[in-house]
Formats: C-alpha cells, structure tokens, sequence
C-alpha cells in the first residue's frame, strides 16, 4: 500500500463570520497528509515549503507514519501563503491575498522510493507541475486521482496542459462550477457525462459542498449527501481533507471498483465533515479513529431507508 500525494505545504489566513486567524498551517498536502493517515500507513508528500512553516507539524506527521523525504525545504524563503474571506453563507470566500513565494519555481522530484506507487493524488497545482510528477512514475499506479481549479480550465495558457493531464488520470475530482466550466453546460450530469466520454477520466466526482457529492462512472452515479452539521467555522481545506480520505480509503482496501468507491465518497464526506469544525487542520489533528468511525456510521444512518413501491 502506497499513496504520493503532490500538493501545497502553506500558511493561511482565514476569516469567517464565526472568527479569525492570522496565521496558521494550511495547504492540500497538509491536509492530505492529516487525513489520509488514518486509513494508510504509507503516505508519501511532495510538496514545498519555506522556513516559516510549524515543522512541529511535519513532526507530528511523521509520527504518524507520513513520508516526507518529498518535501523540499527552502530554509532562507516564506512558504505559499494565502488569505481569504468567508461570508455568511460560507459557500463564497473573497481571496485577499496569495503570495506563491517558494510555489513560484516548485519542481517536484520523486525519490526512488515514490515512484511505483499503488496511487497517486495530484492535488491543485499548475498542470505543468502535476504532469511533471507523472513523468516520474515508473510504473502505472492502480488508480490516478486529480484536483483542479477554474483559474487552470478558463485560462488559455494553461487549459492544453490541463487537457493533457487529463488523458493521464483515472479520477477527477472537482465541484460544480468546475464541472461545468470543463461541460460547458448547466446540467453537471451531462458535463460528467461528456468528461467521461472525451477528457479521459474514467470516473468523476462533483463536489457540491454543504449538498454532498456526486460519483459517476460509465452509465453509473451515486449521490452521497453532506452531514447536517449545527456549526461550520471554517471551509478551507475541506476539498482536499475529501480527496484524502477518499484516496487513504482506496489505499487501504486495495479496491478501486465503483462499489468501493462509493464507500470511500462516504469515507471522505465523513473527514471533510470534521475538517470545517475548527479553524484549519486542527480538527484533524486531534481525531481518533473511534470518533471517524462514529462519523461513517452517521452518514450509513442518514441514507438508510426501506420504502416500498406501491402498483
């Protein structure tokens, strides 16, 4: 079992109706690495950060089992920053501020101990960065996972690299908008369906935020709904906390069929539910396995149902 996550190590700065934080640790592969944890013990970072970060936090990491020898450490530059602003709805931020710093020049290199492994996450970078750590496998992982963004699918700089990148993948993974961005349609069914037919990924999933996920493949789709939850503090980072636990999920059971999948969609709502709990990754740090479990089974007791079809 293996997972090499690609992805930012960063400082955020958050605001939100609910409070505010002017410094702390956030970027995809932190989030990743935190979440995927609990499901795989070989959990392989790349990614790169400058002097500032909490290295207390990749400590922390690699006590759980995380490998960080991808992880580049430029001592004498400030790490990829980022601030934003929530509003009441929480589904809308406003971004403040992004400093790439040590992201500006990022050239992922894959130790000789990442290079065949069982999956792959492509978090959130440019296309040229994520097709730069695909040149580097050596052997075709059981499953290609792929975060993107609109600011790659609307800009014509960036868009054939993009186009590219997706003929190398297994699994997209992107919210509503985005989907339709890459359909260019309103129905986020057909957009799957014609991402499925012409892009290259053989499965899909839409992220529709406090309104859960969508998973589709072939002729297939199933729907995982959000968690009602009474209090969300702070939406950032829980995209990438779902891809981690959907891909920690896969990595663990070996299993890259729809039917899993679909249980690994339950497994990453569940992380992504307790990932907007508290500002940051801080919810994620504290996790016990007990509380994730509980968490699943929530989310099995809200879609159970029996009905009977009436003639």
């Amino acid at each position: 079992m293996s997972l090499v996550a690609v992805g930012t190590v960063a400082i955020d700065a958050i605001e939100t109706p609910f409070g505010k934080v002017d410094k702390i640790s956030g970027g995809s592969g932190h989030y990743i690495a935190w979440t995927a944890s609990n499901f795989t013990k070989e959990v392989k970072v790349v990614a790169v950060v400058g002097g500032d970060f909490p290295m207390e936090e990749i400590a922390q990491l690699k006590e759980r089992g995380v490998d960080f020898e991808g992880l580049q450490i430029k001592e004498n530059e400030k790490s990829f920053f980022w601030a934003g602003k929530y509003h009441m709805d929480m589904n809308s931020r406003d971004t403040l501020v992004t400093d790439l710093n040590v992201l500006a020049e990022f050239d992922p290199i894959l130790p000789q101990s990442y290079k065949s492994p069982d999956f792959v996450l492509l978090g959130n970078l440019t296309p040229a960065v994520q097709q730069r750590l695909l040149d580097q496998l050596e052997n075709k992982p059981k499953l290609i996972a792929l975060d993107t963004m609109n600011y790659w699918i609307q800009d014509p700089q960036f868009r054939p690299a993009l186009d590219k990148v997706l003929t190398q993948i297994d699994v997209l993974i992107i919210n509503d908008e985005e989907a339709r961005m890459l359909g260019n349609h309103h129905s986020v069914v057909k957009c799957a369906r014609k991402i499925l037919a012409e892009m290259g990924p053989k499965f899909v999933i839409v992220k529709k935020g406090e309104h859960g996920a969508l998973l589709f493949h072939k002729d297939h789709i199933f729907f995982a709904p959000a968690l009602p939850l009474e209090e969300v503090f702070d939406p950032t980072g829980a995209g990438d906390t779902f891809a981690g636990g959907f891909m920690g999920y896969l990595d663990m059971t070996q299993d890259v069929s729809f039917e899993n999948m679909k249980r690994a969609i339950i497994y990453g709502s569940a992380m992504a539910s307790f990932c907007v709990e508290k500002f940051g990754p801080k919810r994620l740090m504290e996790l016990s396995i007990p509380e994730i479990k509980q968490r699943v089974q929530d989310f099995i007791d809200l879609v159970q149902f029996d009905i009977e079809v009436k003639n």
